[in-house]
């Protein structure tokens, strides 16, 4: 085959810059992040020195474009940091993560006079966004969501609460999903930007959590908020259908999460099967772990190139990322929980304990087949696609 085959096979391949953003990002996480994983787990704290070292290097939220202060990163390049981060530390991703997810309404629909406010504090690392949509009876159900928001003069007031916000408390933005006409159904949700100063906003106490516990989860409770008329995001009553859409771009972003998981428990147990020696050989050398090794990097392997197909699909807004978004964040959270319980025995009694991190690995990629989507949902929404 003459240059065009060659050419041909270069989408198989990481373009150079992605490749040098990755070694970048790599390098930024084990030096100013994996030492502090532990830590964070067990106290249970934000990640504030993956946070400072995020920001000084740009990587804190990368997507935001140049117009607005941002790195103007792809949706490809974003995923690499999310990733990156996550094969260190899972709390520590989601900040990355979160503030592509708060921004995302703002992005696809927000006014240029939004974008041109709250972007840029985020982008220069002064603020950090949240997506504030689930209640406690709307979860996978997100239409019969309660909370409400009634005009008043020229402004809005909010009333409801919000479950399961991530950065909730350190963020100080939020685009909150309310129900602005209760009779119109899925098309009476309309889309606000809230900050946390905002008279009327207050927060419930950090939830006790299996995993990332780093990153602050919390209820966002509002109590007649009020609000100016321009943080509408989008038109009124389309809320819903935008709320959506976000989650079609940034399910992909917990794909990349769940592979940097992933990654970082298939280092470990590949480390420690080389080295721990029983019946006066590495374990290593023994056919059974070497299946299992064998299954978790094919698995681990097929999942990113799905995240990567993916978020291309989202950088190119493709009819079809529906699916692929869906299928990128199904296929690659249930491969991260495979892939981190197989690197749990593989260390045997050892991987039980604090000692060695995949059991916090383990706990951290439970989230990741529950959030943005339940995998169940993730399900319906590829079987969906298919059949429309």
């Amino acid at each position: 085959m003459g240059d065009e085959g060659h050419a041909a096979f270069d989408v198989y391949r990481l373009p150079d810059e992605h490749a040098m953003l990755r070694e970048a990002v790599r390098a930024l996480a084990d030096k100013e992040v994996a030492p502090h994983a532990a830590d964070v787990d067990a106290q249970g704290r934000f990640p504030q020195e993956a946070y400072d070292a995020l920001r000084a290097a740009g990587f804190h939220a990368p997507h935001v474009p140049e117009a607005y202060g941002g790195e103007g990163a792809d949706a490809l390049a974003t995923c690499l940091v999310i990733e990156e981060v996550a094969r260190a530390c899972a709390s520590s991703s989601l900040v990355p993560a979160v503030n592509k997810l708060g921004t995302m309404p703002l992005l696809l629909a927000g006014s240029e006079e939004l974008r041109a406010r709250y972007l840029p504090p985020v982008a220069r690392g002064e603020a950090m966004f949240s997506y504030a949509l689930s209640e406690r009876e709307a979860g996978s159900d997100t239409a019969s969501m309660r909370t409400r928001a009634r005009r008043d003069g020229d402004g809005w007031v909010l009333d409801g609460q919000k479950s399961w916000i991530t950065g909730a408390g350190e963020s100080a933005y939020y685009t909150v999903m309310a129900v602005t006409d209760p009779g119109a159904g899925t098309r009476g949700i309309s889309a606000f930007v809230v900050e946390a100063g905002d008279p009327g906003v207050s927060f419930g106490p950090k939830e006790r959590k299996l995993g990332i516990k780093g990153s602050p989860t919390r209820e966002v409770l509002l109590d007649g908020c009020r609000i100016p008329g321009d943080r509408l995001v989008g038109r009124e009553g389309e809320g819903l259908k935008l709320a959506l859409r976000t989650l079609d771009h940034t399910r992909i972003t917990i794909g990349a999460q769940a592979v940097g998981i992933a990654q970082g428990a298939l280092d470990v147990a590949t480390r420690y099967v080389k080295e721990r020696r029983q019946f006066g050989r590495p374990v290593a050398d023994f056919q059974g772990v070497q299946f299992m090794l064998a299954d978790m990097a094919m698995h681990l392997e097929a999942s990113r190139q799905m995240v990567y197909g993916a978020a291309a699909r989202s950088e190119r807004d493709d009819p079809d990322l529906p699916f692929f978004g869906a299928a990128a964040k199904c296929l690659a959270s249930d491969t991260a929980m495979r892939v981190t319980t197989d690197a749990v025995q593989l260390l045997g009694g050892a991987g039980y304990t604090q000692d060695f991190p995949v059991e916090r690995m383990m706990r951290d990629a439970k989230i990741t087949q529950i959030y943005e989507g339940t995998n169940q949902v993730q399900r319906l929404v590829m079987a969906r696609s298919l059949l429309r």
